[in-house]
């Protein structure tokens, strides 16, 4: 017996842990975002599939040449050594430096701002500049001994201040395919929480310096896209962790899938009401489906420090009080119109007089003016009445 009791002991154990695992899963939310790389060297891909290469930064390859010897620190720069000495031929620019190629060309990388030495009037007078074109796996001509890739070729141009590079690298598997040009702000031209089909830090995941307080009950957010692929943004959803105590709703242009555009962006309001109290932040995860490409999510979070009364009870507080000044109105209304004919037929009362109230409304008037009919004489008319009749002429 004691091997059976064993047995059915370790299977309650294991029941045990899969359930607390399952609760601890279903407490953590699932983040698919795409999320920015944490540096510039990233690309595109003529498929809008991300090549993130940031492990890559600063790694040499090097290239012996007949003259000189060239090395590339990839995106950091580029830099011939030769016994007259080192020439720099640009560094790598965050903005605009690294994009896809064509052909058997998979990325272009550009350097800029190198020296001037007899360049000062090259290519827009940034002196010595490099481009790199990188092969994702073999050389055209041939293979590289590293595993980490080669240079295969280098040109230069007929003044030396312009060198082009083919780079074969091992890429990295292929990441999400980016909806490029979609954009997520809080103003109709920004940027804040997604930029070019990828989520911003601060809202790819909680940070509690980016929560919003318990106070601000809807947040509006501007969608953009280009025209030419707005129709492809379909109805966003939503999902709260914890899933009880902040009720949430979508409201909005946004919130019905209407194709953004960068001209006339769409507004998806998110609606959100505490209902408990919470020391942590609640989490929203919103997911934006894109036909073809993989979903936009971001994550907004939320405090609740008290609860706040829904909308329903704050409308039909609102109703009840105007009914009751209704009420009020149209009882006051009768009351006075019955008084005035009362008067008017029995006391035989016309005019003002009839009017009910009209009595006591006298009676603070005299006590602010003083009584009906009798006037103060002013200090002119105390004068006149003081002085002597005018003498007749026949007594003169």
């Amino acid at each position: 017996m004691a091997p059976v009791k064993v047995s059915l002991i370790s299977h309650l154990v294991r029941l045990i842990c899969l359930s607390v695992l399952i609760v601890i899963s279903s407490l953590i939310p699932p983040s698919v975002a795409v999320i920015v790389p944490s540096s510039h060297c990233y690309a595109l891909d003529n498929s809008s599939r991300l090549f993130d290469f940031t492990e890559w930064v600063g790694h040499p390859f090097e290239y012996d040449g007949k003259e000189t010897d060239l090395v590339i620190r990839f995106c950091k720069d580029v830099e011939t050594r030769s016994q007259s000495g080192y020439l720099d031929f640009g560094r790598f620019s965050p903005f605009h430096s690294f994009f896809a190629g064509s052909g058997p060309i998979t990325f272009v990388q550009e350097f800029f701002s190198g020296d001037l030495a007899k360049c000062e009037t090259s290519y827009d007078k940034l002196g010595r500049t490099a481009q790199v074109n990188i092969i994702c796996g073999k050389c055209i001509q041939g293979s590289c001994k590293d595993d980490l890739g080669c240079i295969c070729s280098v040109t230069y141009d007929s003044e030396k201040c312009r060198v082009f590079v083919e780079l074969a690298i091992p890429c990295s598997r292929a990441g999400p395919r980016i909806f490029a040009g979609f954009t997520v702000g809080f103003h109709p031209r920004s940027w804040e929480i997604v930029y070019n089909g990828m989520t911003q830090f601060g809202f790819e995941q909680v940070h509690p310096e980016f929560s919003f307080p318990t106070d601000q009950t809807h947040v509006s957010l501007y969608l953009t896209a280009l025209a030419s692929l707005s129709k492809h943004v379909k109805k966003p959803t939503f999902k709260v962790f914890p899933e009880k105590g902040l009720q949430v709703k979508l409201s909005g242009s946004g919130s019905d899938g209407k194709p953004p555009t960068t001209l006339s962006p769409t507004i998806l309001t998110i609606n959100w009401r505490c209902e408990v109290i919470r020391q942590g932040a609640y989490e929203v995860l919103i997911s934006i489906p894109v036909e073809g490409y993989d979903p936009v999510e971001f994550t907004l979070t939320k405090h609740c420090e008290f609860t706040q009364q829904r909308e329903d009870e704050a409308m039909r507080s609102w109703a009840i009080f105007g009914i009751i000044s209704c009420v009020f109105i149209g009882l006051s209304t009768a009351l006075c119109c019955g008084v005035f004919l009362y008067r008017t037929r029995v006391e035989h009362q016309h005019g003002l007089d009839a009017l009910p109230g009209i009595a006591i409304l006298s009676a603070c008037l005299e006590a602010i003016t003083g009584p009906r009919g009798s006037t103060q004489p002013t200090d002119a008319t105390a004068a006149f009445i003081s002085r002597p009749p005018p003498t007749p002429y026949g007594s003169l």
